[in-house]
């Protein structure tokens, strides 16, 4: 057996091994996956970690082992199954306070595990920007109560996003729940008690109505309806219903010899209208047989078989759209003021960019044309002899005059801060310097319109929840620069990327091929599409009940669908993720202030004209 060289692989195999004990599970399956982390059988999946092993790796991934180990040892699904409401905010609360009560659990009995657990939940509330939330309504209220009470049961503090969340909140939900809250210390240890609890506390919040009918209520009245069905079935027939009627049909035996003969034939009349339709649909020519309905159109063109469960919420929406022309222009100026220190840096490396194209673009004329311009340095030839005809030139087209290039990106939570930020102001520098060597820009966003799922959802949950249903949230798919609008129109929609509560879930796929439709619709010879993304997709609807590739699946056939085309030409940036797995063309950075100089390097490289450079800064091995 050889050794491994990656020097991460101890650490895995020893935290596997130790989640396994702290699971009680010796069965365990343990894997380290970019996919989503989370419990499926008898799999656990944890978060992957690189051969770096920088510390916020390993603590996620301690922090998450964990959790769910945890949720392994103290969590019964049939009994969690039993008390579980019918309404989604209702069932967002009680899993959040079971969570909460699996994780208080493993800091009283393993207190190791706190620390930990702390971790995972400072890098959750980080991704989804909790500590830079202002007003409760930026937060849901399921997550901040299920932080109050780890709060509560454990007596430590939270980390700083998980903290503003729940002190966000908590004044509300002491005020309508206190008295409930109380309990908690007497009924950690037993969750069907603790349910009971939890259904308590959703009332007390105002949700009662989607708790649905108490389970023990429901069984005490089968076992006394049981026990009456018992008692009848032991008492004597007093009303002596059989013999009576056995005495009427032998008092009118011609009564009941006429209901006999009116019952046999409504049969025959009924059974003769069935025959004749039959035989009507029997003899009906060929070309009147009822058409059957086409088949559905597939959602996706480069998979037949993704699915979605309802498409009616999504939106295609321009930024316009989403704010007051008041509130863009401010949030603008926010976006100028957050990136002030790095605007320097970001414009040289765009005068760069522009030499770097303009010194391919020289104009070369053809003269004496007999249509084009009027040449003005051959009208003297005209004074001297009037006879002499009007000299007109013609510019030559340029290499890249007919392109566009569309700038995708990720709006997902996970790019809120920093991130987001300085992909705005990129984005907007690059449009005004490619606009300037007559390269027309469009800059394109994606999320989604809710976190965990949105009417989508809630249709699924109604309907019975049917398995495998497909995407499971809305989309949010945002226009903030069209290809034929000028820069200097839409400058302020890139300040709506710094609206609280915009950035939500990534399901890149779908916005990939969204964005591939436009650029073919385009008249442009030649057509760019760049990505920047921070990972994988993510949406936990999704995911949660579908298989746990569905999206990342869906992104790689979208991305073999682009490439095989070959009408577009696709590259990406990965911010802090290797985004190399999914493209053919790709860089990852590390640091978000790299953006600017990947961006231009790359748009660079593509109009480069020697083929070896091209290839050098692409990335890729041989030059084609």
């Amino acid at each position: 057996m050889t050794k491994s060289d990656n020097p991460a692989d101890p650490f895995k195999k020893a935290l596997a091994e130790a989640t396994k004990v702290m699971a009680n599970d010796p069965e365990l399956s343990v894997s380290y996956s970019v996919d989503p982390s989370g419990l499926s059988g008898d799999s656990m999946r944890l978060p992957q970690v690189s051969r770096r092993m920088t510390r916020d790796e390993v603590l996620l991934a301690r922090g998450t082992a964990d959790a769910l180990a945890l949720n392994r040892r103290y969590h019964n699904g049939e009994t969690h199954a039993r008390y579980v409401p019918q309404g989604e905010m209702a069932r967002d609360l009680y899993e959040a306070m079971e969570t909460a009560r699996c994780e208080a659990m493993g800091a009283r009995d393993m207190p190791g595990t706190a620390g930990n657990i702390d971790a995972k939940i400072a890098h959750e509330a980080s991704r989804k920007g909790l500590d830079q939330c202002k007003q409760s309504s930026e937060v849901p209220l399921a997550t901040a109560a299920g932080y109050l009470i780890r709060h509560l049961a454990t007596g430590r503090d939270l980390p700083g996003g998980a903290k503003n969340a729940m002190e966000l909140w908590q004044g509300f939900i002491e005020e309508q729940a206190g008295g409930t809250l109380d309990k908690i210390d007497d009924i950690l240890d037993d969750q069907a008690a603790f349910a009971k609890f939890a259904r308590q506390m959703i009332t007390d919040l105002g949700y009662g109505d989607q708790i649905g009918d108490d389970p023990d209520d429901i069984d005490d009245d089968q076992e006394d309806q049981a026990e009456e069905g018992e008692e009848d079935a032991d008492e004597p027939d007093s009303t002596g219903q059989d013999d009576q009627e056995e005495e009427d049909a032998e008092a009118s035996p011609q009564s009941s010899q006429e209901d006999q003969q009116d019952a046999s034939q409504a049969q025959v009349s009924m059974d003769d209208m069935a025959d004749q339709e039959m035989g009507e649909e029997a003899d009906m020519p060929e070309g009147e047989a009822p058409l059957e309905p086409p088949a559905p159109q597939p959602v996706s063109e480069a998979d037949p078989d993704y699915k979605v469960y309802l498409d009616t919420h999504d939106e295609e929406i321009t930024a316009e759209e989403l704010a007051e022309p008041v509130e863009l222009e401010r949030l603008r100026a926010y976006l100028d003021q957050q990136l002030e220190p790095l605007k320097g840096a970001v414009s040289r490396l765009a005068n760069k960019l522009q030499r770097r194209l303009q010194a391919q673009q020289n104009r070369s004329w053809e003269f004496d044309r007999e249509e084009g311009i009027l040449d003005a340095g051959r009208l003297a030839r005209v004074v001297a002899n009037p006879t002499t005809p009007l000299s007109f030139k013609v510019e030559k087209d340029t290499e890249f005059r007919d392109t566009v290039v569309t700038l995708l990106l990720d709006n997902s939570g996970s790019m809120r801060g920093r991130p987001i930020s300085i992909a705005a102001i990129c984005a907007d520098v690059l449009a005004r310097t490619l606009e300037r060597c007559n390269v027309k820009v469009e800059i394109l966003g994606f999320t989604t319109r809710a976190w965990k799922g949105g009417l989508a959802r809630e249709a699924w949950l109604n309907n019975g929840r049917p398995s495998q249903p497909g995407r499971l949230n809305d989309l949010r798919h945002i226009i903030y620069k069209s290809a034929d609008a000028p820069w200097r129109r839409t400058r302020p929609n890139l300040g709506l990327m710094m609206k609280e509560g915009l950035l939500k879930e990534n399901i890149d796929g779908e916005a990939l091929e969204w964005a591939h439709r436009r650029m073919i619709g385009r008249p442009e010879a030649r057509k760019i599409l760049m990505v920047i993304s921070d990972g994988a997709p993510v949406d936990d609807s999704t995911l949660s009940v579908n298989p746990a590739n569905y999206l990342e699946k869906h992104l790689r056939d979208v991305i073999a669908l682009v490439e095989r085309k070959k009408v577009v030409e696709l590259l990406a940036i990965g911010i802090g993720h290797d985004v190399t797995r999914y493209y053919d063309r790709a860089v990852t950075i590390t640091d978000v202030e790299q953006l600017a100089g990947a961006m231009t390097e790359q748009l660079a490289a593509l109009f480069d004209k020697d083929p070896r450079a091209r290839a050098r800064i692409m990335g890729i091995k041989r030059a084609s």
